[in-house]
């Protein structure tokens, strides 16, 4: 079973505010009683003191006599006071009415310092607290005589048992309402997580666009909320590309699909001789071809969105790879009469596969796109840090600034007469940026003055 978090914060500080109490309890029944043994002891060492010097002045031992009445005079209003002196000679010179003092108190009597206080029950079950020591008397050549002094201190322990009675009273009655003090206060606490709470639960696909209060949490939550945003921010990013992929991966097969359908349906409609059939299936092939091609474009930009392209790292000398690249393109370039030339030169530490690639979908790009007679320029630059700028430009219109942002997403084509003969997918340039960006770089687009220019940065 698991406990609420409010549950465990109150168990928590209802358990911490009981130990406090608990410790407090203890310290002040402790101080209190400690208080009544140095009131005792400040009795009996007064008492103490007094027998020891009326037994100073006594010089013979026929005024031991005398020593009964002193201390009975001595006694008068101290209710529970017991006194006992013992001579010398183990005589017991005198002692009150009813006083019961054990033979460890007696027995072992200090000779100097401060006695040490001795509680114990009389017969009829009073408590005493008592302390003894030897006295000297004035007589000369006679030994100590032991004296002891007890009071009765059953009021205090009534009193203590009283006092401990309300004390842990109170300290339960304060344990039960710091409990239900700090519920109140964790509930209040959090409170603003039940407002996320709720307000998360409200966000569905349709209202990703809902974001959380950062200024309605307190400091400890906004970074919580802060964080839960931009997750929401990433989400619905991600969710707006998904359905855009979804809806121009439909579209973008759509195409292709009807007419293998509409091509196959017309075919079977009548007989027609072997040479005819064997039209329609290279005119099927070429579409399968691209529906081939779309696929395993989008299989790899998907895995480049999860991480899962790692390219290798080694060392590509450009100019054999474009100029390689620029000779398989020429016949394409030439028939439209488009000059392709390389500047610059370079060595980069990459994937060889995946730069031939985005080398390639950028100089396809950029012949289909130039005009009749228009040029294709190849620009190396390597930079002072290792890395290395690739940049194919093409002559012909100037793509307006608004597009430029979008021209690496998939399937966008910032117009449709830049299509082609529509055997392209519109994945080459997306699959441009997802290899740079595999390779911890990026991809970027300019277009002015009739000139656009695709950039790549590989860093060293």
């Amino acid at each position: 079973m698991r406990l609420s978090l409010t549950l465990r914060l109150t168990a928590l500080f209802a358990s911490v505010s009981t130990i406090v109490l608990l410790i407090l309890g203890a310290l002040i029944g402790a101080s209190v009683e400690q208080h009544f043994v140095e009131q005792d002891m400040d009795i009996l060492s007064g008492k103490l003191d007094l027998t020891r010097h009326a037994l100073e002045r006594v010089h013979f031992a026929q005024d031991l006599a005398a020593i009964p009445q002193q201390l009975d005079d001595s006694l008068v209003g101290h209710q529970g006071l017991a006194v006992v002196v013992v001579a010398p000679e183990g005589e017991t010179l005198f002692a009150t009415s009813g006083a019961e003092f054990p033979h460890a108190l007696l027995g072992k009597p200090i000779t100097t310092g401060v006695p040490q206080p001795m509680v114990w029950r009389t017969a009829q079950n009073r408590p005493f607290r008592g302390i003894a020591a030897q006295v000297d008397t004035g007589i000369a050549g006679a030994g100590p005589a032991t004296v002891a002094v007890a009071t009765d201190i059953s009021h205090h322990e009534q009193f203590m048992a009283s006092f401990r009675t309300t004390l842990w009273f109170f300290v339960v009655l304060a344990a039960l309402l710091t409990g239900f003090l700090g519920w109140l206060a964790v509930r209040r606490g959090l409170a603003p997580l039940q407002a996320m709470k709720r307000k998360a639960e409200g966000i569905t696909a349709q209202q990703l666009d809902a974001r959380l209060a950062v200024d309605a949490v307190p400091a400890e939550l906004a970074e919580l909320a802060q964080t839960l945003n931009a997750m929401l921010s990433r989400l619905e990013e991600s969710f707006r590309r998904l359905s855009d992929f979804s809806s121009d991966l439909a579209h973008e097969f759509r195409t292709p699909v009807s007419n293998l359908l509409t091509q196959t349906q017309v075919t079977l409609s009548q007989m027609r001789t072997t040479e005819a059939y064997r039209d329609v299936l290279v005119s099927n092939v070429e579409e399968f071809e691209r529906l081939s091609r779309m696929i395993a474009d989008m299989l790899f930009i998907a895995k480049a969105d999860d991480g899962q392209i790692v390219p290798s790292r080694q060392a590509l000398d450009l100019v054999p790879l474009i100029d390689d690249l620029v000779d398989f393109h020429r016949l394409v370039a030439d028939e439209k009469g488009v000059m392709v030339n390389r500047e610059g030169s370079a060595i980069l530490h990459g994937d060889p596969l995946m730069i031939r690639r985005a080398i390639s979908n950028l100089l396809s790009n950029a012949i289909r796109h130039a005009p009749p007679g228009g040029s294709v320029r190849v620009l190396i630059q390597p930079q002072d840090a290792g890395g290395v700028v690739i940049e194919v430009s093409n002559t012909g219109e100037t793509i307006p600034a608004e597009h430029l942002p979008r021209l690496f997403d998939r399937f966008y084509r910032a117009d449709p007469s830049r299509t082609g003969e529509g055997m392209h997918s519109g994945l080459g340039l997306a699959i441009v940026k997802s290899i740079a960006e595999a390779h911890g770089g990026t991809a970027s687009v300019a277009s002015e003055g009739g000139v656009t220019c695709f950039g790549v940065v590989v860093p060293g």
